[in-house]
């Protein structure tokens, strides 16, 4: 009895139970090798069958949620944990497309391309189905450049081709540039226009600021691809911490984010499906036709919905071939303007266009905005303040008469096409000196870490003159939570000029 006991004992200790512990995801048979802490066991080591880590996947309709968001698109791809640092394998050899950026397959390369395939895959078609709108002209800019023509992928991946993507962090258009890296290009960011939203200037900015990438990283485009992501300066000191110009094994450590370890497979991955779309299951993609239009030269501010009556195309036809534009209008201070129409429409917008006098091609509009009210603010006050009625105020709000205001958010028709401020900004607050001169002031709202220099430099006023604004000492903390004057405008013959010091 004792002896099969022991028996019993034996058996049940000799058994695997790894399948409990992790679970696994057969791939195929072929050799495989483990990396120190992949946590395999003895069973499972002699096995001649190779896994890899199943990570648990976020539901699908996170990710709807975030790519469908209207007017723009958030782009915010709330993907899987795909962190499988502690378990590189080696996988099966397959046949690559080919391509001018160097392709590769490992683990987490096939993670995504699984991903694209399955969770993901709705986006992905997507994705896809935008794509050759895009490709053609990107490549083309790529090319002149001397770049790879493959990187277009990299704008699949941040934005899926998206003109009016954005992130959490403010990145915005194909490319998803930030302001500061857009302005750094030559991309002009402002109140009227967005040239991270263009695909063609965006493009040319991304191809510049990836050749300097290249050229930085010692021409090793996945160093260069996630310096695009993280910034040079995280890739860099990266290298200086792990003493290694290997991406892999830089994304085996903990300094890099998440987001930064995944971009290159993510960017691998999107090319891999995207250059052979078929043989991953998306040939029954349905893709949009190439882009194409003429440019024309637009010497003052012109309406568009002028443009497309002349045009005759639709008013939204114009406006999503220059997604660049934030108005309904080319901007005021933008005397050649190459505005984008329908291939094939340039000479009857040329012959129709200067037969209209300068005067009538634009007309003022009335826009709103929000304002919070003070607690000192009465009906009377806020609309004194933005040139209306108390009653047209009141009835624009549905307020009753006496109504206390303190802490409302109220509808005003502060803006329009002459006076317009950063949409980052609060509404201008006007005091009247006369009809025709009359003085405007832009607000901030000071947040933790604020400082007069840092603001100075933000809104481009010498620190002086915003201590002068303010009532401030140059060396004075900022209280969160202050509002202080960063800019000061004088309206002249319908437009806005700033002041260059107290008047």
């Amino acid at each position: 009895m004792h002896i099969i006991l022991i028996i019993l004992m034996a058996f049940l200790l000799a058994s695997p139970v790894a399948a409990e512990v992790l679970p696994m995801e057969l791939q195929g048979p072929s050799d495989f090798e483990s990396s120190p802490g992949a946590g395999l066991s003895a069973a499972e080591a002699k096995t001649d069958r190779p896994y890899t880590k199943v990570a648990g996947l976020s539901p699908e309709e996170r990710l709807g949620q975030a790519l469908e968001l209207q007017p723009s698109e958030l782009f915010a791809l709330d993907e899987p944990n795909s962190d499988t640092d502690e378990l590189e394998l080696k996988l099966p050899e397959e046949e690559l497309p080919e391509s001018d950026i160097p392709l590769t397959v490992n683990n987490k390369v096939q993670y995504f391309v699984n991903y694209f395939q399955t969770s993901g895959r709705s986006v992905f078609a997507r994705w896809l189905s935008r794509s050759e709108r895009y490709i053609p002209m990107m490549k083309q800019v790529l090319k002149k450049e001397g770049l790879p023509e493959d990187l277009v992928y990299l704008a699949m991946i941040e934005s899926g081709f998206s003109p009016h993507a954005y992130s959490v962090a403010s990145a915005v258009g194909p490319w998803q540039f930030m302001s500061a890296t857009g302005k750094r290009y030559s991309l002009r960011i402002d109140q009227w226009i967005d040239e991270r939203r263009d695909p063609l200037k965006s493009t040319v900015a991304a191809a510049m600021y990836l050749k300097e990438l290249y050229g930085i990283f010692n021409k090793d485009w996945y160093l260069a691809a996630a310096g695009y992501n993280a910034g040079e300066n995280k890739i860099l000191r990266a290298i200086n911490m792990y003493e290694s110009r290997d991406f892999w094994q830089l994304s085996k450590g903990s300094y890099l984010k998440r987001e930064t370890k995944d971009y290159v497979p993510r960017l691998l991955a999107a090319a891999i499906i995207a250059k052979d779309p078929a043989k991953y299951g998306f040939a029954d993609v349905a893709y949009l036709p190439p882009i194409e239009f003429d440019t024309v030269l637009i010497p003052t501010r012109t309406d568009l919905e002028l443009v497309a009556k002349i045009c005759d195309i639709p008013y939204q036809t114009l406006r999503e071939l220059n997604p660049e534009l934030r108005r309904w209008c080319t901007p005021p201070d933008y005397p050649e303007y190459k505005l984008k129409i329908p291939m094939g429409k340039k000479g009857l917008f040329e012959t129709e266009y200067v037969k209209i006098p300068e005067e009538k091609r634009s007309a003022e509009r009335v826009l709103y905005t929000r304002y919070k009210a003070g607690k000192r603010d009465t009906l009377a006050s806020v609309a004194g303040r933005f040139g209306i009625t108390p009653q047209a105020l009141a009835e624009l709000n549905h307020l009753k008469k006496g109504v206390r205001l303190r802490g409302k958010g109220l509808i005003v028709p502060v803006l329009t096409a002459s006076r317009e401020v950063r949409q980052d900004a609060k509404p201008l607050r006007s005091e009247a000196r006369n009809e025709d001169n009359r003085e405007f002031k832009k607000y901030y709202v000071v947040k933790k870490g604020d400082t007069l220099f840092d603001l100075a430099k933000r809104f481009n006023v010498p620190a002086k003159l915003l201590a002068a604004w303010n009532n401030l000492k140059e060396r004075v903390a900022l209280r969160p939570g202050k509002r202080i004057i960063v800019a000061r405008y004088v309206e002249k013959k319908g437009e806005m000029t700033p002041v260059a010091g107290d008047s």
